[in-house]
């Protein structure tokens, strides 16, 4: 069942997806060298319980820190460790938050120090795939519609979308109705509707489509170990368009990539 959300409610998401977006940019203030996952998830965990929230994350499902941080071949769930990220790395820093009963969730991809031409492309690619399946999330079109252009943008510059892995419905519960596939057919799938309030989340691949997990039963790596990146936003649908909730401008105030 798809929950439509109240003004209100819309509202509420927004201020946790804005905290959300914050904690990222707390988070991309100490992407360097030499820093480790774990600190990361320390910062963000900080961050959040200052500001009255809860982190999102923590102990949903089982999951055991605040952040997913996944590095290189790692698509997405990675848990923060002791792994210290060194020049030339990728990671994937994706954020929940609990605030005020409304959940909010965001990603970005980070570039750590210099990085390889290939990767840089894949990274740009997979940002603007993200908007590029925002412009659809607009009343009267459908689900298929974000996520076919989200498909299409990608394969034409060879990269490959994970099949597994989708967006989803967000509000009182972290993952709700409906799924939000980064791949399908133009005019097919759910009607969308003012109140529909969506996380949509790419997951691209360097190389083949294909995935495999972890024995954590979190983490999800490329089956061929070359990298992936992954962005995401929480948009209201609208009757001109998306809203987004969350924002990437104090993440990019901060980062260049």
């Amino acid at each position: 069942m798809i929950h439509l959300k109240t003004a209100e409610e819309i509202e509420l998401l927004r201020a946790s997806n804005l905290m959300v977006s914050k904690a990222l940019a707390e988070v991309a203030r100490r992407i360097l060298p030499g820093i480790t996952t774990i600190e990361l998830d320390r910062v963000a965990e900080e961050f959040i319980r200052d500001n009255h929230a809860e982190p999102g994350f923590l102990g949903y499902k089982g999951y055991p820190k605040t952040l997913c941080t996944s590095v290189n071949q790692q698509v997405v769930h990675g848990i923060p460790s002791t792994y210290k990220l060194k020049e030339g790395d990728i990671v994937s820093v994706d954020c929940g938050v609990l605030f005020q009963g409304y959940y909010g969730d965001a990603a970005y991809t980070f570039a750590v120090g210099e990085v390889d031409e290939r990767v840089k492309i894949l990274l740009k690619t997979t940002r603007e795939s993200l908007y590029k399946g925002i412009e659809q999330a607009r009343e009267g079109k459908r689900i298929g519609d974000i996520s076919n252009a989200i498909q299409e943008f990608c394969e034409r510059e060879r990269f490959s979308v994970v099949r597994e892995m989708v967006g989803h419905g967000i509000g009182k519960g972290l993952h709700e109705s409906p799924e939000v596939p980064n791949y399908g057919k133009r005019g097919y799938g759910v009607k969308l509707q003012p109140g529909m309030v969506l996380c949509i989340e790419p997951m691209i691949n360097m190389g083949r489509k294909e995935i495999t997990q972890d024995p954590d039963g979190w983490t999800i790596h490329t089956a061929d170990k070359l990298p992936s990146a992954h962005y995401e936003h929480c948009v209201a649908i609208g009757k001109d368009g998306a809203d987004i909730l969350s924002t990437f401008k104090y993440i990019e105030e901060i980062y260049k990539y």
